[in-house]
């Protein structure tokens, strides 16, 4: 690889990362539209559905699509879609039109993560992969802790959160036309040849695969779960705002942040199993303790102890999928995005109990999907 471009390639690359991260825009925006179309936790749990539900649909063939016309095309194409996502939701005034918004959304993130992740590998060593990738969720971490605080500021500076979506599209622009203008190393343009969604979806019959696609339906699941939920959860059990409960999604991604932060560096010399190991451990102990806490602050410390644990999951399973098929990365990074169609299901899942139920009950859902990623830690490769 030619270093000489490889470090001009990294940082575009890197900042397409944060627009991928505005996907989790949907946590926040979840309960803004709750409100604002006075909606059950079912129907407003559909809006993450609206966009999650195209990772399960689109997540293979944009591995194909991608080996057709190339990896930066792809992300580009990926980006656009996003912006007239981010715009139609601005100017939307009917739940269908936001539901439809939030739809175009999860079509241009699919595809983004799809090509993105895979784009990666042009840049870096497979030695740096999932410190790289790690890196890139950093990244996306840092925009998905944007979200709420620039929604609550334009919420109370312009009377209308909406302008958000604004905010975010501007910055998709730019990261387009930087990308665009970006020289890519070792860039291939291929076609598909005997590479079918059949055949695709036939690599799940690799034990380790299979596991590995798993676990990203449960870490995108919770993730996306935690979010939608623990707004309402914190407003029932501790009586107070959206606004103010709103704050723990921002807290979350804080966490999320700083550990993907650190997971960068540590993740270069520390066997990503242990890390994945330890810390589903710490997430199932700070779970059971948001189900009995009361307080606020308790909350607010365990849901970034939750953050701060999940961090660097995403990366570690799709870098461990990517080493062990890697000869078939587009095919790999299409399956593995297949899986963040948890984050379609959890929701609903979490919506449908909390109404026959409570939201403790729903909350504790998520308990299956981290028992689920303790087992997958016992089963991953030392390396």
């Amino acid at each position: 690889m030619n270093e000489k471009y490889s470090f001009k390639a990294v940082l575009p690359v890197l900042f397409a990362f944060f627009v991928m991260g505005l996907a989790d825009l949907v946590g926040i925006a979840t309960n803004y539209v709750k409100q604002d179309f006075q909606l059950s936790d079912t129907l407003a749990n559909l809006l993450p559905f609206s966009l999650f539900l195209w990772f399960a649909v689109l997540s293979v063939p944009a591995g194909l699509f991608t080996t057709k016309i190339g990896r930066k095309n792809t992300v580009l194409l990926s980006i656009i879609i996003s912006i007239l996502g981010l715009f139609v939701s601005f100017f939307s005034q009917h739940f269908a039109t936001m539901l439809i918004a939030f739809a175009l959304l999860g079509i241009g993130n699919t595809i983004m993560q799809v090509s993105l992740n895979s784009l990666m590998t042009n840049i870096v060593s497979p030695g740096r992969l999932t410190s790289s990738l790690t890196l890139g969720q950093f990244i996306k971490a840092v925009s998905a802790f944007l979200g709420p605080i620039v929604a609550g500021f334009t919420s109370s500076f312009f009377g209308n959160w909406r302008f958000t979506f604004v905010v975010f599209g501007v910055v998709s622009v730019m990261a387009a036309i930087w990308l665009a203008l970006t020289t890519i190393p070792r860039e291939e343009k291929t076609n598909a040849g005997n590479i079918t969604i059949g055949t695709t979806l036939g690599l799940l019959k690799n034990s380790t695969i299979l596991m590995l696609f798993f676990a990203i339906v449960f870490v995108v699941g919770a993730d996306v779960g935690l979010n939608t939920t623990l707004p309402k959860f914190i407003m029932e059990r501790c009586s107070v705002s959206i606004e103010e409960a709103g704050l723990v999604n921002s807290l979350y991604f804080v966490a999320r942040t700083l550990g993907t932060l650190l997971g960068s560096f540590l993740l270069i010399r520390f066997s990503p199993r242990i890390f994945f190991f330890w810390g589903m451990v710490l997430a199932i102990g700070a779970l059971v303790f948001i189900l009995l806490s009361y307080n606020i602050w308790a909350i607010y410390s365990l849901v970034a102890l939750i953050g701060f644990a999940l961090a660097n999951v995403f990366s570690i399973v799709f870098s461990a999928a990517l080493r062990k098929m890697p000869n078939s990365t587009n095919e790999i990074s299409g399956l593995m995005i297949m899986g963040v169609a948890g984050g379609a299901v959890f929701p609903v899942i979490i919506g449908l109990v909390s109404d026959f139920t409570n939201l403790t009950v729903g909350m504790a859902v998520l308990s299956v999907a981290f028992v689920y990623l303790l087992v997958a830690s016992f089963k991953m490769d030392k390396n």
